[in-house]
């Protein structure tokens, strides 16, 4: 959903309208070196993004591995079905 919205906004971004007052014309161009540009921009973020969170896990599992826990159980063995 999220690429969906942010492909619309690079077409959007790559299209260039002008008015032209004088004979009440508006024209609409597709610019491609824009959208290659912006396109190029989404995939470095992305590729940015993926390397921070990759490197976030490896730290929270290198935290969690050179943790310490200690458990104590106790264990009752002196009930009543195990009394001679």
């Amino acid at each position: 959903m999220r690429l969906l919205i942010l492909t619309s906004l690079m077409l959007l971004a790559a299209c260039q309208v002008s008015k032209d007052n004088e004979n009440g014309t508006i024209t609409a161009e597709f610019n491609q070196d824009v959208a290659e540009n912006a396109a190029k921009d989404v995939a470095n973020g992305a590729e940015a993004l993926g390397a921070s969170i990759a490197n976030e896990a490896e730290q929270t599992a290198a935290k969690i591995e050179n943790t310490d826990v200690d458990v104590d159980v106790n264990v009752d063995t002196n009930t009543a079905e195990h009394r001679n």
